[in-house]
């Protein structure tokens, strides 16, 4: 395995959403991940895109290998926790106690593996009044304050597509804290639980809100702020042929140059950039000029300028920019565009991921 995590050995108990997002991120890191899977689907492609795909086109479980087990049943339970007796780090996204109602609880793993570091992801965390309650993303998000602020001002908050909560909040979270205890488990040779709740990494993603209000100049009000869509100089705009593009010239010079390309250096009322009562006013007046000419023609006039623009793409779309073509950004397998391992090293890099297994694929070569 090529990557800064080579040499490490994860075992991934099966779930969807942050945890395998947690798994994809570590074997994408050249990290050695098992995925334990329910013995019932075996053999299995559930076929479904997205968290519940098993086969080959699952972007969330690439670059694992699988095996199938019961882990009700005490002789799997028992191949199970020998592996997890090998192994550096366990990611686990059961409600909480389920774990410990299997007999897989983490005082006892570490008992026999002390240097284990156990992973626990769940939406509202293993404690709290919400704790055994049922959930889901846009929940979580909507908890953590970070929901209230993505939408339009006209209408109701925008859920972001899975990507704030489990994926940035929940996964992402789960995969830094593993790295975290792995390598302070180095000198201190004892392993630990790591708590990862969607939630609080939720909220952690809103840090820059909270400094913002701390400072006075955050409101709670869709598209009222600086970055939120609320400036005429910060938001998409929609184009003659439908499409939309998108501005960030926050900088004074950033600005004076989109005013300058638009045609509008000369006009006075846009010297009152930082002013929030004249942004409505403003956004409209540039919102026509751009209404007024395809999203080609303002492509070919600001991309690779230091207005701070750019297309709004779909993921098929962004696979096929020229940007992303030369860094790789994007690869395809088997049918399916998704992303390439990031970050990247300059040392150790990332190769391209394995495509994801069938549920069981390898239990010949692991439990043999």
């Amino acid at each position: 395995m090529a990557g800064p995590l080579a040499g490490l050995k994860i075992v991934e108990l099966g779930g969807i959403g942050p945890g395998p997002f947690c798994g994809m991120m570590l074997a994408d890191m050249g990290a050695d991940v098992v995925r334990v899977e329910r013995k019932a689907d075996k053999g299995k492609d559930r076929g479904a895109p997205g968290f519940l795909a098993s086969g080959r086109r699952s972007v969330l479980h690439r670059g694992r290998r699988s095996v199938a087990l019961d882990l009700k049943d005490p002789a799997d339970r028992g191949k199970a926790m020998t592996m997890i007796d090998g192994a550096d780090a366990l990611i686990e996204g059961y409600r909480p106690g389920v774990l410990e109602r299997l007999g897989l609880a983490p005082d006892a793993l570490l008992q026999r593996n002390p240097r284990l570091v156990v992973g626990r992801m769940t939406g509202w965390g293993q404690d709290g009044p919400l704790a055994q309650s049922a959930g889901h993303d846009i929940n979580y998000i909507a908890l953590s304050g970070a929901l209230a602020t993505i939408g339009r001002k006209e209408g109701g908050p925008v859920a972001p597509a899975a990507m704030v909560g489990d994926l940035g909040g929940g996964g992402m979270m789960l995969a830094f804290g593993i790295v975290c205890a792995l390598l302070e488990a180095r000198s201190s040779g004892r392993g630990q639980v790591v708590d990862a709740a969607v939630l609080d990494g939720a909220a952690l993603l809103t840090s820059i809100v909270c400094e913002l209000r701390g400072l006075g100049l955050w409101r709670d009000q869709r598209q009222g702020n600086l970055l939120d869509g609320g400036s005429h100089f910060y938001d998409t705009y929609e184009c003659a042929d439908g499409r939309w593009i998108s501005i960030g010239s926050l900088e004074p010079q950033f600005y004076a140059l989109l005013l300058a390309k638009l045609g509008l250096d000369k006009d006075a009322a846009f010297e009152r950039q930082r002013d929030p009562a004249a942004w409505p006013a403003l956004k409209a007046r540039i919102a026509a000029v751009f209404r007024s000419k395809p999203s080609a023609h303002w492509c070919k006039l600001l991309e690779n300028t230091d207005v701070c623009f750019a297309p709004v793409l779909s993921t098929a779309e962004a696979a096929t920019h020229p940007h992303n073509v030369a860094r790789a950004t994007f690869f395809e397998s088997h049918g399916v565009v998704q992303p390439s391992p990031a970050p990247r090293f300059s040392r150790t890099p990332a190769a391209r991921p394995n495509p994801a297994p069938f549920i069981g694929e390898h239990d010949d070569e692991l439990l043999g």
